[in-house]
Parts: structure tokens; sequence; C-alpha cells
């Protein structure tokens, strides 16, 4: 059975039980109305036959006059007397001669009881006649209204009901039908797009959404689409990531493969060779290195051991190290810095370091320089990495924190050219550490990195990066 028929059934089946369970109700109170007014009017009619009735001396009942009686009342009287004579009866009954209800004839109270005559339904009340302190009985009182009418009208009234519940029920399913079906068809979108992208494997398309409606489906859809497009990116990037690597793999492996089929051919242990052999395996290692660390980082398996860190230290160590890379070629020096403590992991964030300084020191030309700062704004604390190298193209800077992406003027310089994973890492790790990290760049004025890390408070927290 589909959602639409179930759901179509349920509205149906919860109408119908709600319009019967109104109708049960109704039904009752309207009984409840009718009788209760039949047995007012025949306690009316027995006070009055009441005020008219007299005992003798001994013991005998006499009715003076029976009420005159409106038609429509339909009431009809029995007197009896203490010996179970009819004493005298209404004009509508004058020929029967059994009790109108011979069990409550019987009863020693006034009693309201159900009773079949024939093909009558009656409503009777019986009343007996006491006298005297002793509560002597003289005789009883019945007075009966025929409910025929009543009946009748209460069938009409429970076949309506029912009439209506079903009329109601009908009504309700084939509104539900289309109510549901025209709320359900978005969701035929969606399992058409899933079946598409399934049998053509093209993860581009997506479901229309849509334009007026903001209910659950079409957060749904919202949603199915978000995740599309999320899959579009991880298997772009995936097939990148493929293609990328073969690329970087491509080359070392040729080396490697060319210099030991060159000393096979010369038959002797050629120095140059194994030491092209050597650095080419290093490269490999720093390749497979960088890509299990990105690995880590993207499955949320890159451990990060926070504690206090004193950013400023942290900084005079990278930079005492890379001076042994700049050598005199390139001026590196530290124009300002402060005390900047952070609450972070050491080992990754001195990576971060050490990774953009040995960047600007390696891109920046013979008697350049590499000037680094390091204080505080406000909440933050801002750290600054700038060289006088070539720069980066403007179209390559929305992409430079992408793995495996590097701009052209990078690619051209195999021997100190990274693998385009460094700048991903690092964006990742300072991301993580609830920062940011910027880039300005023009081609000829060199590239500067600022780097935003949140200061740590003096209660040992992290205020939230805006």
């Amino acid at each position: 059975m589909s959602l639409r028929l179930r759901l179509t059934v349920l509205y149906s089946a919860l109408t119908g039980g709600i319009l019967l369970l109104f109708g049960i109700l109704i039904y009752a109170l309207v009984s409840i109305l009718f009788i209760k007014q039949v047995d007012d009017t025949l306690q009316q009619t027995f006070e009055d036959i009441l005020s008219n009735t007299r005992v003798d001396s001994v013991g005998e009942l006499s009715i003076l006059t029976l009420p005159q009686l409106d038609l429509t009342a339909n009431v009809y009287i029995q007197v009896w007397d203490a010996n179970g004579r009819l004493v005298t009866s209404s004009a509508g009954i004058r020929g029967l001669a059994q009790p109108l209800d011979p069990v409550g004839l019987q009863s020693g109270q006034p009693i309201y009881r159900y009773h079949f005559l024939g093909q009558a339904h009656l409503r009777v009340l019986t009343v007996p006649l006491v006298v005297g302190t002793d509560r002597r009985p003289v005789g009883a009182i019945q007075l009966a209204s025929n409910l025929n009418f009543i009946d009748a009208a209460r069938t009409v009234l429970l076949q309506v009901i029912a009439l209506i519940a079903m009329l109601s029920m009908v009504l309700a399913a084939v509104a539900s039908w289309f109510t549901i079906g025209r709320a359900l068809s978005p969701l035929a979108a969606v399992t058409q797009t899933a079946l598409k992208i399934s049998r053509a494997d093209d993860l581009s398309m997506r479901i229309p959404s849509p334009a007026i409606e903001n209910d659950e489906i079409g957060e749904l859809i919202q949603a199915f689409n978000d995740t599309l497009e999320r899959l579009e990116r991880l298997f772009t990037s995936q097939q990148r990531f493929l293609a990328d690597v073969s690329h970087e793999l491509r080359t070392p492996l040729t080396v490697i493969k060319g210099n030991v089929e060159l000393m096979r051919k010369m038959g002797c242990t050629d120095e140059e060779s194994l030491s092209s052999i050597e650095d080419e395996t290093d490269r490999m290692n720093r390749l497979v290195g960088d890509l299990l660390l990105e690995a880590q980082a993207e499955s949320g398996k890159l451990p990060l051991k926070f504690g206090p860190v004193e950013l400023d230290t942290l900084l005079l160590e990278v930079c005492k190290e890379m001076r042994v890379l700049a050598r005199e070629r390139v001026q590196l020096k530290v124009s300002e810095i402060d005390q900047v403590l952070v609450n972070g992991d050491a080992d990754r964030l001195k990576q971060v370091l050490i990774n953009l300084i040995s960047n600007a020191v390696k891109f920046t030309p013979p008697g350049g320089e590499v000037v680094l700062s390091l204080g505080k704004v406000g909440d933050q604390a801002r750290l600054i990495v700038h060289d006088t190298g070539p720069g980066i193209p403007a179209e390559d800077l929305p992409h430079i924190f992408e793995r495996f992406y590097r701009a052209e003027k990078s690619r051209s310089r195999a021997k100190t050219g990274g693998f385009g994973l460094g700048l991903s890492i690092a964006y990742w790790i300072v991301t993580h550490h609830g920062g940011r990290i910027e880039v300005d760049s023009k081609e000829g004025e060199g590239t500067t990195f600022r780097i935003w890390l949140p200061l740590l408070t003096g209660d040992g927290e992290t205020p939230l990066a805006a």
C-alpha cells in the first residue's frame, strides 16, 4: 500500500470516527431530552390526577375528574384500587383491562419503566397511593406515554448521522487523495532524480525546489540537493586527488627507474645517480607523509593536543630554524613581536609557521626579504608573514588553500616547489583552532599571509572566533 493511500485511509477514518462520535453524543443527548420531557409530562399529569383523587371512609378510591389532556401529550391513565380492580382509565384505553405495566404495579414505590404493550412501546410511571400515618396502600395510578413517535424520530436521526458520516468520509477521502498527492509530488521528483543519478552517475543533477512552499518537503529537497552538491565536490576532489597523486608520483618514479637502468648499463655505482634516487625517494616520502596527514585531517582522525602555547616563543624558534634555510640569499627578520598566549597544539601550530615561512623563503628571489610580525588585535592574535617574492596571480588566490593546487610560478620550480598540500593542511589546522587564515598578493609586489587566532583568556578558555 502506497504512502498516499495509507494517509488517505487514515484521514478518512479519522474524519468518520470523529463524526460518528459526535453523532452518538447528539443521539444520546436528544434521547435524554425526549425521555425527560415525557417523564415531566407524566409527573405533571399524575399531580393533576392526585389533586382530584379522594378516599372514602371504607378506603374506596374515587376520582372526581380526570385532567383534560392535550391530544399531543399522548398520555394513558389507569387507576387501580388496593384489591387490583381497575377503578377508571382514560378514554383512549377504556377497553383495556390489563395493567399498562404489570411489573410496575407490584412495586411499592414510584417507578418509571419501559414496557411493550402489543406494538406500542410505552414509558410507564407507576405511583402507589397510601393514606394515614401507617402508610396504608389504597391503590395505584399508572400513567403511560407512547414512545413510538420518539423511537421513529431517533431512528431517523441515527440514519441521518450515519449517512452524514459516510458522505463526510467519502469527501474526506477524495480531498485527502488530491491534497496528499499534491503534497507528495516533490517526493516523486526526488525518487526520479535519485534513479537518474544512479543510472547515469551524474551528480550534477539537482531536484527543482519549490519556489513558494517552505515546508518539511521543501527542507528535504534542499537537504538532498546540499548532499548531492557535497558528494559532487567530494567525488570531483577525489578524481583530482587521484590524478594529482599519479602526476606527482610519476616524475620521481621515472627518475628512479631511469637512474637504475643507467646504472645497470654502466655496470657500476654512479654516485650522482644514487644521490638523485635518494632525493626522489625523500620527495616521495614527503608526499606520502603529507597525504597521510591530509587524509587524517579530512577524516577527523588528526589528533590535536590543546594547551597554552606561547606563540611569540614558538615564532622565534621557527624563525631561528628558517634562517638556516634563508642563509644569505634572503633576509629573514621580525619587525614586531608581542607576548601572545593562545590555546592550541604547539606542534601543529609550529607546522603552520614552518610551512608559511619556508614557502616565503623559497619563493623570494635573492636579495629579497621575509618580514614576520606578531601582535594582538582585540581578543585575537594576529601573525603576519610578508615576502617580497613574485606574488600570486589574482586568478589563483581563491584556490591556493585547495589540495594539490599550485600556481604556475610554483609549478615551474620543480626543485623547491612542494606538492600543493602544505597550505591545505595549514588551513585545516588554523580553522580547527577557531581561527582563520587570509592572504593578499599582487604580482611583482609580494605576498602577505595573516593568521588570526583567539587569545587565551584569564579563565583558561578560548573565546569563540567571529
